[in-house]
């Protein structure tokens, strides 16, 4: 996994400082669009923690990312919730569903494996989607969680919630970037890289390979928790559909559009991925037609993808 250098981290700065001041010249519509393009890129940057960190590609992990969001909705439906503790509930939902999960799923590897995930995932979408839980089919909005901590409210006006959003989708984005990186600067992180590379030898170097791919499993699991409660958060809606194996089909394409050897690659593919099909959307009913040709185009082109073009 390859860390973007000084040059790197200085464009992905000034692309995070373009999109904090959006609120400043940008129409509300807009703003949203951003916020639900930052959650896409939180998402796909947790999926990333699997494919470029692990080699373990999981076409399941939406499945983590839903139960993070209905996290939120099950907590704010009894009575008014802060939201530290909201975020805390889909962290942890999140991790112990990816724990139940890579229990059983680490026991294959390779196609075996991706099969398992999406099994995995498409019966805890139908757990939500042919029962009354969250709604059922149709899914359920919810209420925000209170902007605040140890009993301390911030009331924020109406027209300013767009705004605050986008600056929270990205501090989130920030922070779980910059947590990742530091992870794999440790002994844990160069250790999940070296049985991506070879697990074999890894573990003939007496490396207990299976419960490092465990223990990654689960903070992937986490941290797509993280990104449900910023969907739920930014969206103020949740449904079965956000566990649906599409969304995950989603990240890993923004994960091959950004470059899956790459750190930032998963930020640069859903942030793109997201601007095509904007632009898409207003020059054409087609918009899914032009999307592939676009993607096509551009994975033949840079086949190390969006975030390896300085090299």
């Amino acid at each position: 996994m390859l860390i973007a250098g000084r040059a790197g981290h200085l464009a992905l700065a000034a692309l995070a400082l373009a999109l904090a001041c959006m609120p400043l010249f940008a129409s509300p519509y807009y703003i949203g669009f951003a916020s639900s393009a930052l959650v896409a890129a939180l998402f796909a940057l947790s999926l990333q923690l699997l494919v470029g960190g692990g080699g373990m590609v999981s076409l399941g992990h939406a499945a983590f990312f839903g139960v993070g969001a209905y996290a939120v909705w099950w907590l704010t439906s009894a009575s008014p919730t802060a939201i530290v503790a909201t975020l805390a509930a889909a962290a942890f939902a999140g991790g112990i569903a990816a724990l139940g999960v890579g229990a059983l799923a680490l026991r294959t590897k390779g196609f075996f494996f991706l099969m398992t995930t999406l099994a995995f995932g498409q019966m805890l979408f139908f757990v939500f989607h042919d029962t009354k839980l969250g709604g059922g089919a149709d899914g359920v909005f919810i209420t925000r969680p209170d902007f605040g901590m140890f009993g301390l409210v911030w009331d924020i006006p109406r027209r300013q919630r767009p705004a605050v959003l986008l600056w929270l989708n990205l501090g989130m984005l920030v922070a779980m970037y910059a947590g990742i990186a530091v992870l794999f600067r440790t002994l844990f992180g160069r250790a999940l890289l070296g049985i991506r590379a070879n697990e074999h030898r890894m573990r003939a170097l007496g490396m207990p390979t299976h419960w490092y791919k465990l223990a990654a499993f689960t903070l992937a699991g986490a941290l797509a928790g993280i990104a449900g409660h910023q969907w739920a958060m930014t969206e103020a809606f949740v449904s079965p559909e956000l566990l649906g194996w599409h969304r995950s089909a989603l990240a890993l394409l923004a994960i091959v559009l950004g470059g899956a050897g790459w750190l930032h690659g998963p930020i640069i593919g859903a942030l793109a991925f997201a601007a095509l099909g904007e632009a898409a959307g207003l020059v054409t009913e087609r918009q899914h037609l032009v999307e592939g040709a676009v993607i096509l185009l551009v994975v033949l082109a840079f086949p190390r993808g969006l975030g390896a073009l300085r090299r």
